[in-house]
């Protein structure tokens, strides 16, 4: 069953199949991260693991119980209650209501675990899978934007201090809190956008 976790070293090997497997797939939709990226990998992660560990970033992976990562899903700018929300999912996960049931998880989880009580997203304007689940769990339109040269939309979601943006997503998915280290304290990816995340 799908599980999310807090991103670690350990996520490494699974995360980097994950880019390569699903590059092009991605950036028909989004930028492309750039062959950079994929050549810098493990520094690259090793930088985002020190940011995580300031507290103002918290990136999680989805996994399945072989430990291959299906999704990515993540807080950026954490800060005064707040954070953006961003999101990818693998092209062989697509269609099973993976990427709707990490996002109410993860509003359970910016809620109990990270004592947020506003998550904000984007999207370009002609993504529609991003655009339904950011409905499904309650998210409101906040406006137009520009998305990297792309028309696109901003939303918002205010979240219930006990509890997720609607029911949680399928069997597999644990209880908020379940997830991460025992006694991580409640704290506050970078400019993430909806399904542009890992920076």
């Amino acid at each position: 069953m799908p599980r999310i976790e807090r991103l670690h070293h350990g996520h490494a090997p699974a995360l980097l199949s994950f880019e390569r497997e699903n590059r092009a797939y991605f950036a028909a939709t989004i930028p492309d991260r750039g062959d950079d990226f994929f050549a810098r990998f493990d520094a690259l992660l090793g930088e985002r693991l020190a940011e995580q560990a300031t507290g103002e970033v918290q990136f999680h992976v989805v996994v399945d119980d072989t430990g291959a990562v299906l999704a990515r899903i993540n807080l950026v700018d954490v800060a005064h209650g707040s954070a953006d929300l961003g999101y990818r999912v693998a092209e062989r996960a697509t269609g099973r209501g993976l990427a709707t049931a990490a996002v109410r998880e993860m509003c359970a989880l910016a809620a109990s675990v990270y004592g947020l009580n506003t998550l904000r997203a984007r999207t370009t304007a002609d993504n529609g899978a991003s655009r339904t689940v950011l409905a499904r769990t309650g998210f409101l339109v906040t406006g137009e934007i520009d998305l990297n040269g792309r028309p696109g939309l901003g939303f918002s979601r205010e979240l219930s201090p006990v509890g997720p943006c609607g029911p949680i997503g399928p069997a597999g998915f644990p209880a908020a809190g379940a997830v991460l280290p025992a006694g991580r304290p409640a704290v506050q990816e970078s400019g993430s956008t909806t399904g542009l995340i890992g920076d």
